[in-house]
């Protein structure tokens, strides 16, 4: 069974292809979920995988595209759902 997180990322995150970036991140780890901007500036991403996986998608999403400046990455656990890719919504 996998595991599902809920991020919210904080930081220059919106208008520098964080959402696009994380997507291709996101499918490269085998993961599935979403990710959108928030009407605060923030982004959020729902992602579900293996324990791995998390682990490495969450360490990217503090990095992000050349251009993002995070300045924090919120986790938390959230309820399994199945879903069958990884969307911008």
């Amino acid at each position: 069974m996998s595991e599902c997180k809920h991020y919210r990322i904080s930081g220059r995150v919106q208008r520098v292809s964080y959402r696009a970036t994380t997507q291709a991140k996101a499918k490269e780890l085998g993961l599935t979920g979403w990710v959108r901007n928030l009407p605060d500036g923030r982004v959020e991403a729902m992602a579900c995988g293996s324990e791995q996986a998390l682990q490495a998608f969450e360490g990217w999403l503090w990095q992000g595209p050349r251009r993002a400046q995070v300045t924090d990455v919120e986790a938390a656990e959230a309820e399994p759902e199945a879903w069958h890719d990884f969307v911008v919504r």
